[in-house]
């Protein structure tokens, strides 16, 4: 399985209508081809199966460099695993390296899952991904936080769990006064999650932090608060 070969395969079910309303949705200016994430995932699927690892990162880091939305999201989802055997180095380096190019939402987010996988296989990765916070390119400041969402799900997290949360907590409050939408919704994604599970930690940042987000963005970090 060549770039070629899979970019033909996405294409073959590309439908031409729904490819120009993406374009329309996304209002970034690359190629659409007009193909279902659903579709997607049974390509994907069907490749992961079919080729060794050194081939599927050779294959996702073709299908990011093409640019057509279907590609990089294809290209995500081939890395988004929970283990990567024997070594998940190489497939953490190419996540990172994909970052910089990161310009609309949904290719950002597919790309942050499959790093968030990373990220929790080997949380020492943290180090690195706090680098991004001070970040000129605003898509890169965004994906600490995506990145790091799984630090929000932990019922019972332990003592090194609860340490990351609160640094990454930290980069949120650095956030604050940024008044871009992108932030400020994703530093209430990351409080919204976090409520569902430590509510308490939530309302106190938001007593400390809240007059300086966004309105809308406080009421969408409280959203599960003020259903108890």
């Amino acid at each position: 399985m060549t770039p070629k070969q899979a970019i033909a395969a996405l294409r073959s079910l590309g439908d031409p209508v729904k490819a120009a309303e993406m374009h329309r949705y996304h209002k970034v200016d690359r190629p659409y081809l007009g193909v279902s994430n659903p579709q997607i995932d049974a390509l994907v699927k069907e490749w992961r199966a079919a080729i060794d690892l050194d081939t599927r990162l050779a294959l996702a880091k073709g299908l990011w460099k093409g640019n057509t939305h279907e590609g990089r999201v294809a290209a995500a989802k081939l890395l988004t695993q929970a283990r990567i055997r024997p070594d998940d180095e190489s497939a953490w380096d190419l996540i990172t390296s994909w970052v910089a190019d990161f310009d609309a939402w949904a290719i950002a987010d597919h790309a942050s899952i499959a790093g968030q996988k990373r990220l929790v296989a080997d949380p020492a990765r943290l180090d690195e991904v706090e680098t991004w916070t001070t970040s000129d390119h605003m898509w890169t400041r965004r994906a600490a936080l995506v990145m790091t969402l799984p630090w929000t799900k932990q019922n019972n997290p332990k003592p090194e769990e609860l340490a990351a949360r609160d640094r990454i907590l930290g980069w949120a409050a650095s956030y604050v006064s940024d008044n871009d939408w992108f932030i400020q919704k994703a530093i209430a994604w990351w409080l919204r999650e976090l409520s569902k599970h430590d509510a308490e930690q939530v309302r106190v940042f938001l007593a400390e932090h809240a007059d300086g987000m966004k309105a809308f963005a406080v009421t969408e970090a409280a959203r599960k608060l003020s259903k108890g």
